[in-house]
């Protein structure tokens, strides 16, 4: 792509924008999110349409933020969802990783990293 196109990616307008306009990772999870994405991919555990389509279904559902800010929580959920449809790990097993992260975060004093061995029912 020459430096005057633009990639398909910045006309999306549900991505979250800095200031001047360029997508942007509102916190750094949602940059997790997305690695994670690119090399479950990798490995081959979905296709590239695959994981287009499951997001695409998560971006147009209902009740979506006007402003875009739940763009990488359809992320999440599309990731979710592919993880689940695929074989790869049960929703439930999930949703404890998701509660076990939460307990994590909360037990974590300010500014330090979050890991799973800050939650206190591990």
């Amino acid at each position: 792509m020459s430096r005057h196109e633009t990639s398909p990616l910045r006309q999306s307008p549900s991505l979250p924008r800095s200031p001047e306009g360029e997508p942007v990772f509102p916190e750094p999870w949602a940059a997790e999110a997305f690695a994670m994405t690119v090399h479950l991919h990798a490995k081959g555990l979905f296709s590239w349409s695959q994981w287009a389509e499951t997001l695409s279904a998560q971006l147009h559902k209902p009740g979506r933020a006007e402003d875009g800010s739940d763009y990488f929580d359809c992320w999440v959920a599309a990731l979710s969802d592919l993880i689940v449809g695929n074989g790869i790990a049960d929703a439930k097993t999930i949703l404890a990783l998701q509660q076990s992260w939460q307990r994590a975060a909360e037990a974590t004093p300010h500014g330090r990293p979050i890991e799973l061995s800050n939650d206190p029912s591990r």
